[in-house]
């Protein structure tokens, strides 16, 4: 687990702040977006979702019944006046842009919906933000993998934007639309027409019960075992800087509510990953999952030509720590243990939103 000091700890998030506030979730039926959404409800925020239906069978916004507690619209991101209309009706005050084509290895099998979705979704968001007269904040949900890789360090926000594949250019692309927008619109430090706080932020690679997603690790072994197949693993020397779901979005909420208070300090962009030395391989997950499945499983390494993907990264947060007061709570082996325990109550068919409600409580008293 990170360690923690007695300033961070006075860091945790502050649900009165969040009581009421108006929130606008696009991508809310997306893995991410579906613990976010009840995250909010349990802050008893009013909230909207936005997203261009359940991408996945079974889903976690399904399963956990997400719907229950908030609005739901769908739309599609790529249609400005679809975004501009929910943004007029709703007034959101907040706005996390979580809508996205998440996938690598679909990016290049589909590589002009990648282009499309991260980038003109993430221009038409922006620009609904500019003709709104209600929302203060806006959070734009990028990845770690906007970022150019040379060489093994661990990248801070200030190191150059790039992307090799489909997928990771495009969240380059919207960090640098993102930065484009902020510059010329809401900077607040040169007293422009808005008093908007707009932040990006990068998270490592997310992992927690009810991602169903294909070409995604955990999912991947997860059907694996409930399938009673072998386990096949694209690049299992692969690193990366996994971290329990709730860690990431915990310090999305946290900058949500700087940005309010102070958007001038925090409209920046932000890593949030676990510790350096809690980056992973892959082959390392799989061995751990094993190791707390009751059941005897097995993986293979997949011997199909793949398309490329980076084969180290690792995320620099020391910027969120030093000027948010955030910390990873779940290291590396606790997060795989919620994972493990999310996915066997889902095998037994336990109420799964009580469960995500429970694991979500437990973390809230961690940040506290």
């Amino acid at each position: 687990m990170g360690k923690r000091n007695s300033s961070v700890e006075k860091m945790g998030l502050d649900k009165r702040f969040w009581k009421n506030k108006r929130v606008l979730l696009t991508g809310h039926t997306g893995f991410k977006g579906s613990w976010l959404s009840l995250w909010l409800q349990e802050m008893n925020a009013d909230i909207v979702g936005f997203s261009n239906g359940i991408p996945t069978k079974p889903s976690m916004y399904e399963i956990a019944k997400i719907k229950n507690g908030m609005t739901s619209l769908k739309g599609n991101v790529c249609n400005y006046n679809q975004v501009l209309t929910v943004v007029k009706k709703y007034k959101p005050e907040i706005i996390f842009h979580m809508a996205a084509q998440s996938l690598v290895r679909e990016s290049y099998t589909h590589p002009l919906e990648t282009y499309a979705t991260n980038m003109m979704g993430t221009a038409n968001v922006l620009e609904a933000i500019r003709m709104s007269d209600s929302i203060k904040v806006g959070i734009i949900v990028t990845s770690d993998k906007c970022y150019k890789i040379v060489g093994k360090k661990a990248l801070t926000e200030e190191d150059p934007i790039g992307g090799y594949d489909p997928y990771s250019s495009s969240k380059g692309c919207a960090e640098l639309i993102t930065s484009s927008y902020r510059n010329s619109f809401f900077n607040i430090k040169k007293q422009s027409e808005h008093n908007i706080g707009i932040a990006s932020v990068r998270a490592g690679n997310v992992i927690g019960g009810g991602d169903w997603n294909k070409d995604r690790l955990i999912p991947d072994i997860i059907k694996g075992i409930i399938n009673k197949k072998p386990i096949k693993i694209r690049n299992p020397d692969s690193i990366r800087p996994w971290q329990h779901v709730l860690d990431p979005l915990y310090g999305y909420m946290m900058l949500a509510e700087k940005l309010w208070k102070s958007g001038s300090k925090f409209s920046e962009a932000w890593n949030f990953g676990p510790d350096v030395n809690e980056s992973k391989t892959v082959k390392w997950i799989v061995k751990k999952i094993i190791e707390k499945w009751p059941e005897k499983i097995c993986w293979i390494k997949e011997n199909n030509m793949n398309k490329h993907e980076e084969e180290f990264l690792k995320l620099n947060c020391t910027k969120a720590k030093t000027k948010l007061g955030w910390i990873p709570k779940l290291n590396t082996n606790e997060s795989l243990e919620w994972v493990v325990e999310w996915y066997k109550n889902y095998e037994e068919k336990k109420d799964m939103r009580e469960i995500t409600e429970q694991q979500i409580k437990r973390f809230q008293k961690m940040v506290k």
